[in-house]
């Protein structure tokens, strides 16, 4: 693959993570995930540390949004090296703004997210 082809399968693995969660879509989140990786960050007051099935199952119990509505969503930024890559995106979701890190891993010729680091931009209001 040249160094463009890798850069559009990392972004075609962010798109699946935003458009999996928005829409609920398991097959798509779990596409996207490696089985073993890790959700991080402060939510609603707590640190959640959890595991993809959690993460899964929490989107899954929210619901989707409508499908065709509109929601905001961007790729800020994609860094790749070798065979790991950070994908920095935005997102709007569950009443409140996100910024996310998506570390992801080349294994067996795929690239999937193996850590998602996640900001709630609530925690900056008063």
């Amino acid at each position: 693959m040249t160094p463009g082809d890798e850069f559009d399968a990392v972004r075609a693995v962010a798109i699946d993570y935003l458009e999996g969660m928005l829409y609920a879509d398991e097959a798509r989140l779990r596409r996207a995930f490696h089985p073993q990786s890790l959700i991080v960050g402060h939510f609603r007051g707590g640190l959640e540390c959890d595991p993809v099935d959690a993460f899964v199952a929490a989107v899954k119990a929210e619901g989707a949004v409508p499908a065709g509505s509109p929601y905001r969503a961007a790729i800020v930024a994609i860094d790749v090296t070798g065979d790991m890559a950070v994908v920095k995106v935005t997102n709007d979701y569950l009443g409140t703004s996100f910024t996310d890190y998506l570390t992801m891993l080349k294994h067996a010729g795929r690239w999937q997210i193996v850590n998602k680091a996640f900001y709630d931009h609530a925690a900056d209001r008063p």
